[in-house]
C-alpha cells in the first residue's frame, strides 16, 4: 500500500470517526487535537477534522510523559533531573545543618517523590 493511500485512508478513518462523534452528540474539541508525523520520510500530509485543519508538532506532552516525533527521551530525562535537583535543593535549603545526615535527606526525599 502506497504512503498516498495510507494517508488517504487515515484522513477517510478519521473523517468517519467524526460523523459518528457528531451522530452520537459527542463531539472532539478540534483545537486539542494534533498530529505528530514520526517518519522522516512522511510527506506531512495535513489532516482535517470537521474540515478544520490538525495541528503538526513535534513533540507532546501526555501523561506527564514527553513524546517527540523522533521517538527518543533526552528532554524527558533532563526535566526528571531538574525537578529532582531543584526537590534536593529546597531540601537542603531547609534542613538545619546538625540535622543533615544522609539517611534523614534520603529518607525525606523518597517520601517526597514516592518511593
Amino acid at each position: 500500500m502506497s504512503q498516498i493511500h495510507q494517508q488517504l485512508k487515515l484522513q477517510e478513518d478519521l473523517n468517519t470517526l467524526f460523523h459518528w462523534s457528531s451522530e452520537w452528540q459527542m463531539l472532539f474539541n478540534t483545537d486539542k487535537c494534533k498530529v505528530m508525523h514520526l517518519r522522516r520520510q512522511n510527506a506531512l500530509f495535513k489532516y482535517t477534522l470537521n474540515n478544520q485543519a490538525l495541528a503538526m508538532v513535534s513533540e507532546e506532552k501526555y501523561l506527564g510523559v514527553i513524546i517527540s516525533n523522533n521517538l527518543k527521551a533526552p528532554q524527558q530525562c533532563s526535566q526528571a533531573y531538574s525537578k529532582a535537583s531543584k526537590m534536593l535543593s529546597v531540601l537542603n535549603r531547609t534542613i538545619v545543618y546538625r540535622y543533615k545526615s544522609k539517611d534523614i535527606l534520603l529518607g525525606l526525599y523518597k517520601r517526597i517523590i514516592n518511593i
